[in-house]
């Protein structure tokens, strides 16, 4: 059994140690980019544009009636060069290129 002095000594450490990462935990939570979204809609498709800072980094196409119509694709940037490629995927992360702007 522990005595009650010797648990003095380490319980202010430990609880310090508990609210510092406790702390930080929404902090990092907090510095994930969150792109601005806009959509644009028409009778073919939804039109939705990835922007972190004013810059474009994606654009998903959602083709509107269904499968027979095509399936859901992103075009995508990630290198910065303005040049997108298409992506066949359910999301898209922010590219490093903008994270480190």
């Amino acid at each position: 059994m522990t005595s009650w002095p010797r648990m003095k000594t380490w319980l202010p450490a430990l609880l310090a140690a508990l609210l510092t990462g406790g702390l930080s935990l929404p902090a990092l939570a907090q510095s994930a980019v969150q792109p601005e979204i806009t959509s644009q809609k028409d009778a073919q498709r939804t039109i939705d544009e990835y922007r972190v800072n004013g810059k474009l980094y994606a654009i998903r196409i959602v083709p509107t009636g269904g499968e027979d119509k095509g399936a859901t694709y992103f075009l995508y940037d990630d290198n910065g060069d303005g040049d997108f490629r298409r992506v066949e995927a359910s999301s898209v992360p922010v590219p490093k290129w903008i994270q480190n702007e």
